[in-house]
């Protein structure tokens, strides 16, 4: 909202200058974004009168000019203007005059006598781009004949004036217009409200249109009336032009002019037609299939289509009967456009209910003023009074007969009354309120309002859509109380040292472990595509959670792995030439679990775990001269995973996954005891969906639960033992499809004593044909370090041991010693 401030004084006058009124619209929510004088700086420019205008005698393009300054003498000015002639009453900078700065800014320019082609020049006779009132720099600037001659061009132009450029929130759509300003500073400041004052038009005529209203949903209230005989060449009075200047608005012709000077004044969008080019009676409907429209700007439109999110969307249209003729509560159209022709007008204002207009100008690729007034609500109480207005201003000034005002009332909203309890407002703006500050404060805005007890019972203006709820008012005493009247007080607390809970790590620690394994973490979106979702898991149909409103087709449904993003920024960064790549997520997953009820961080139906997710792909090594180039493998994930999330012992067991390769993936189990908890899984990723992602090379993938992880547990201390410990070797042949961990796992269980671990080293297949094994045997070698605190322990106590050992991987094995 852009207006100057003379036309605001014209109707609130506060006793504050221009910097102290802007701050205070300011700490009142209507922020000042921009605050300048009509003029940039200039001095010693003054108003002027050509007394002679003679050719110059050497240069066909230069005048020499005899002004009347108001010096008390003549002065001889060469101009290069092409109107400059005897006269006319123009500015004219003196000598010592500082001009504003060029367009590209610098310093001000000075004027000094000087000759031009050999005759000397006493001053410059200035264009309106010198004086920084706009880009029209084809002559001198004219001024109206009874300009005074010696006036300081700043003080007759009022060029001190200060321009307001308002940012305004959506929901103060009252203050988008002149009167909707001056009630907010006169409530702010308490200043007198003065409306603005006209004679009520005089009916003339017996003449009305016919207007049927089709849809009442499309408009609430119209009102119109005919005015014929009107001159539409009339020239626009010089204050009206100045006040659309400084808000913004280009002058066009009388009739548009006094429409926009009412719509900005008054906040009422209207709109004029030239009666004589319609075509009988008018409708107001919603658009029918196929038509279109050519709207004022020259854009010719299809009234009922898709909005952007390919949804079918009417717009509303003010018709006659060969068909549209506006663009309901947006722009009207081409054919019954006023013109230098115009005799005759038909004049209209109406209520267009928000929800009929939200939308639709974008849809068509631009906006008006009007739409933006009537998306966020216009006063349907003050419909005809700005017609009459409006009548008004023409009748003064392009002359006519007015006829009666036609007023259609159907659909106007109802104001509801809303309550406001002190005690709650004193809680949420946390000041001490009393029912008179309150009181005071609604009187000021206009608010009808009674009390019962200390709960207001306010009923809303028709102008202020935005009071619906009680915080709506609270939100109104806060900013007439003064935001900075409000005091700062920040919130005390005691504060003490937390103990570190030992028993479980952050996340931020895995990120730093997985980070110090070369892993490079990524943050992708909850969405995924359907198609990758259903190839990563396997899931059916009625399994995905969709979106109701996606903003993108490939974020359709919520994910149930993180594999699917990983997977994209590793097809992301291999299109750019990477070669190897190392990434983690950690992040959210989305399930469908009936058994949930409602409950902290869960919504009924839907479990949302957080999981710990990543892949390699690429070398296991950056390429260097000390170590063969090979590609990552299971084994070399698992042993990041083993370096990250120490202390917690993990094991593997082969299992199948939807995205992972058959005879390569794993479920991933955590150890406690004799417990094991399933975590996630590791493996390569699926030939098909290899070939599906159109990768050269299957990545390494893992996911794990992350809350199972966090949990570490305490340290057991134990005292260094005295004694050395002994390693024995024990090589075992086992059947080729019996895996180490099946017999860790027997022998661990057995409990032998003096064991504290158990590793495998090594694993032998024989060539084919071999006699010490079967095709289909293998031997696997575990290293057993056995130790006894109290002492040295014996052979005989090592080989028993190893004894037992051996029997327990012989019966639940089918082992062998080899």
């Amino acid at each position: 909202m852009q207006f100057s401030e003379s036309w605001l004084r014209q109707y609130v006058n506060p006793s504050l200058d221009s910097d102290a009124l802007g701050h205070a619209m300011t700490m009142a929510g209507l922020e000042v974004e921009e605050q300048h004088s009509v003029a940039p700086p200039f001095s010693k420019i003054v108003v002027a009168q050509i007394l002679s205008a003679e050719q110059h005698p050497d240069a066909d393009r230069l005048r020499v000019c005899k002004v009347d300054a108001g010096t008390g003498q003549e002065l001889q000015i060469v101009c290069g203007a092409p109107n400059a002639r005897a006269g006319i009453k123009i500015p004219c900078a003196l000598v010592g005059a500082a001009l504003p700065p060029a367009e590209t800014g610098g310093k001000p320019f000075m004027i000094k006598v000087g000759k031009l082609r050999g005759v000397e020049s006493q001053g410059m006779l200035c264009s309106g781009r010198e004086l920084g009132l706009g880009d029209d720099h084809e002559g001198i600037l004219e001024l109206p004949a009874d300009a005074p001659v010696g006036t300081d061009i700043r003080e007759y132009l009022d060029l001190d004036d200060q321009i307001y450029v308002i940012k305004l929130t959506p929901n103060k759509a009252d203050c988008l217009s002149l009167m909707g300003m001056a009630r907010e500073v006169s409530a702010i400041t308490g200043a007198t409200l003065c409306a603005p004052q006209w004679t009520v038009p005089v009916v003339t005529l017996d003449e009305k249109r016919k207007v049927t209203i089709e849809n009442p949903e499309l408009c609430g209230r119209f009102a119109g009336r005919i005015i014929r005989g009107v001159n539409p060449q009339a020239k626009t009075p010089e204050w009206i032009v100045k006040r659309l200047t400084r808000a913004g608005q280009r002058s066009i012709s009388a009739l548009v002019d006094l429409s926009n000077y009412v719509m900005l004044e008054m906040g009422q969008p209207t709109h004029v037609f030239d009666i004589d080019k319609l075509s009988g009676d008018i409708a107001v409907r919603w658009a029918k299939a196929g038509e279109t429209l050519e709207l004022l700007n020259g854009q010719t439109v299809t009234l009922l289509g898709p909005d952007s999110a390919g949804k079918l969307q009417n717009a509303g249209v003010v018709a006659d009967q060969s068909g549209p003729v506006a663009l309901a509560g947006i722009m009207g159209g081409n054919h019954c456009a006023v013109s230098d022709d115009t005799k005759n007008i038909y004049v209209e204002a109406a209520y267009w209910p928000p929800s009929a207009i939200q939308g639709r100008a974008r849809r068509f690729n631009f906006s008006t003023d009007a739409a933006h007034r009537f998306e966020r609500g216009v006063d349907p109480q003050n419909t005809v009074n700005c017609l009459e207005y409006l009548s008004a201003l023409i009748l003064e000034v392009c002359g006519g007969q007015a006829g009666p005002v036609d007023d259609q009332v159907l659909n106007i909203p109802e104001r509801k009354p809303v309550k406001l309890r002190l005690a709650r407002a004193e809680k949420v703006i946390g000041i001490p309120l009393t029912t008179q500050i309150v009181g005071d404060i609604f009187k000021r805005l206009g608010f009808e309002f009674k009390n019962e007890g200390d709960v207001f019972v306010v009923t809303p203006p028709s102008y202020r859509f935005d009071i619906e709820i009680e915080e709506d008012l609270i939100e109104e005493v806060a900013r007439m109380y003064g935001f900075e009247n409000i005091p700062d007080k920040p919130p005390l607390a005691t504060l003490k040292m937390s103990a570190h809970a030992e028993e479980k790590r952050g996340i931020h620690l895995l990120r730093q472990r997985l980070a110090l394994q070369g892993y490079q973490e990524v943050v992708n979106f909850g969405f995924t595509d359907q198609e990758s979702e259903q190839r990563l898991t396997g899931a059916q149909e009625q399994d995905l959670i969709r979106v109701l409103n996606p903003i993108a087709n490939q974020y359709g449904v919520m994910r149930s792995t993180l594999w699917g993003g990983l997977l994209a920024n590793l097809k992301t960064n291999l299109n750019r030439g990477a070669g190897r790549l190392r990434l983690f997520e950690a992040g959210r997953v989305f399930k469908r679990d009936l058994a949930i009820t409602e409950q902290a961080g869960m919504v009924a139906g839907f479990h949302q775990p957080q999981k710990i997710g990543g892949l390699a792909y690429g070398a296991a090594v950056p390429e260097q001269w000390a170590s063969a180039s090979r590609a990552v493998d299971f084994f070399d994930i698992k042993g990041d995973l083993e370096r990250a999330l120490d202390p917690l012992h993990f094991v593997t067991e082969s299992a199948q996954h939807p995205a992972l390769h058959p005879g390569r993936s794993a479920k991933v189990f955590l150890q406690d005891g004799k417990n094991r908890i399933a975590v996630g899984w590791i493996g390569e990723l699926h030939p098909g969906l290899q070939q599906a992602y159109e990768l050269p090379q299957a990545p390494v993938l893992f996911e794990l639960d992350l809350d199972p992880i966090c949990h570490v547990g305490l340290p057991t201390p134990e005292e260094l033992s005295k004694f050395p410990a002994v390693q024995r070797d024990l090589a075992l042949v086992v059947k080729e499809n019996v895996s180490a961990q099946v017999l860790l796992d027997a022998m661990t269980a057995s409990q032998q004593n003096f064991v504290r671990a158990i590793e495998v080293f090594d694993e032998f297949k024989p060539k084919a044909g071999s006699n010490s094994m079967a095709d289909d045997e293998k031997s696997l070698a575990f290293r057993v370090t056995l130790l006894n605190p109290q002492e040295t322990l014996q052979d005989a106590q090592i080989d028993a041991v190893m004894t037992a050992l051996l029997g327990v991987a012989e019966k639940k094995c089918a082992a062998r010693l080899r």
